[in-house]
């Protein structure tokens, strides 16, 4: 059964007061971006399967435990990638598929224009990346991309979502689990999240 998770932590409410005011400049909206992005990559990591591993110390033999599941992280195109480069830090080792998503701003419709995932998704823990969850549309495409590749084990991870992108989600796909940091009020008219923190993409790479 599908459900959210969502991230409570001091440090956290500190780089979403950061990311939402609109004065905060661009080196720190990415600093802020970055550290919360991987306190919620953490979280959707959690609960990874682990087997024992052990390890010669300087003075004595140790057992201890890694991952026996390997991760793949999936960035909704373009504003997953800044949340890739977070999660590539804490797991150099995870490879990355790709979903390239373009929003229409007057149907608020979704169009994939790149598509490419590894192999072996059927095991492997698949984060789908995308900052901001507002009408859910790019989320649920790119998740019935991975299920028709063959992956199961999914987690959507992200920044801010809408409570209807959230409840599409839970309709859509009732084995997926959300990961958010916030649940803020609701869409507008335009289909934009509020309180929000504006475009995400264009305040972490530049382009407002």
């Amino acid at each position: 059964m599908s459900h959210v998770i969502q991230l409570i932590h001091p440090l956290a409410d500190e780089s979403l007061l950061a990311l939402r005011d609109h004065t905060t400049p661009m080196p720190e909206f990415r600093r802020h971006a970055q550290r919360i992005a991987r306190m919620l990559v953490l979280e959707a990591t959690r609960a990874l399967p682990r087997k024992k591993a052990i390890v010669e110390t300087p003075l004595e033999t140790f057992e201890g435990h890694q991952s026996a599941r390997p991760v793949i992280f999936v960035p909704v195109l373009r504003a997953g990638l800044a949340m890739l480069f977070a999660g590539m830090e804490l797991m150099p080792d995870a490879r990355v598929g790709f979903v390239g998503l373009e929003r229409d701003e007057k149907t608020a419709r979704a169009t994939e224009y790149y598509c490419k995932l590894p192999g072996d998704l059927a095991n492997s823990r698949i984060c789908v990346i995308d900052p901001m969850l507002a009408t859910g549309g790019s989320m649920d495409d790119t998740v019935r991309a991975i299920k028709q590749a063959g992956g199961s084990d999914i987690f959507a991870v992200c920044i801010v979502a809408a409570p209807e992108g959230i409840q599409r989600m839970l309709e859509q796909h009732d084995d997926v689990t959300l990961v958010v940091a916030a649940v803020d009020r609701e869409l507008d008219a335009n289909k934009f999240i509020r309180p929000g923190l504006g475009d995400f993409g264009d305040r972490y790479f530049g382009t407002v």
